[in-house]
């Protein structure tokens, strides 16, 4: 791991000390909280979330991370992902996580799938997670925060399903897996 990217995963463990994490079963029953980078760097099977936006006309909304960002940056990746905060319920965390991201307001989420998914996504951090993800048609504005999005685009599904299988590692690796076991619950 250089130098720099030491540097940032521990200014970012600081920052995070107080931002935790929900472990739970393969039942996705909590077993107890864990600060996140600490969840990341063991392995730690812990609740998370995702959003799949649609347009009308089928579209997905893509965003690429931030490259900043403590790991998969600079990649693509569904709407929006995140974990929910101790005691929140995933779909109010869920519309919280879409609003700060992607600067999206909905008063409601459709529940689409969940699954479990283990992935080493370099740095020595792993995505161990128990993912509820959600998905709505949208057809507002959107606006990102620059420190979690880099860019972000409306894409026809038949081109992203292209795109992933020339491209996979332009692609988060739970997206992939999202695309490889769900992919006719995300394009509705």
């Amino acid at each position: 791991m250089s130098a720099v990217r030491a540097a940032l995963l521990d200014t970012l463990d600081a920052k995070a000390e107080d931002e935790r994490v929900v472990l739970v079963d393969e039942q996705d029953r909590a077993l107890g909280t864990m600060a996140k980078l600490a969840a990341h760097r063991e392995g730690k099977l812990h609740r998370a979330l995702s959003v799949v936006l649609r347009s009308p006309d089928g579209r997905l909304l893509m965003q690429r991370r931030a490259r900043r960002k403590y790991h998969s940056g600079g990649v693509w990746t569904n709407t929006c992902c995140s974990h929910p905060r101790p005691g929140e319920d995933p779909e109010a965390a869920a519309r919280r996580r879409l609003s700060e991201e992607m600067g999206i307001q909905l008063a409601r989420l459709e529940p689409l799938f969940k699954t479990i998914y283990r992935a080493d996504v370099g740095e020595g951090l792993v995505e161990h997670e128990f993912v509820h993800v959600f998905g709505a048609v949208w057809d507002g504005p959107v606006d990102p925060d620059p420190s979690e999005v880099e860019d972000w685009a409306w894409v026809d599904p038949c081109a992203l399903k292209a795109d992933l299988t020339r491209n996979p590692q332009h692609y988060s690796a739970w997206f992939r897996r999202y695309a490889e076991v769900f992919w006719d619950r995300m394009v509705g």
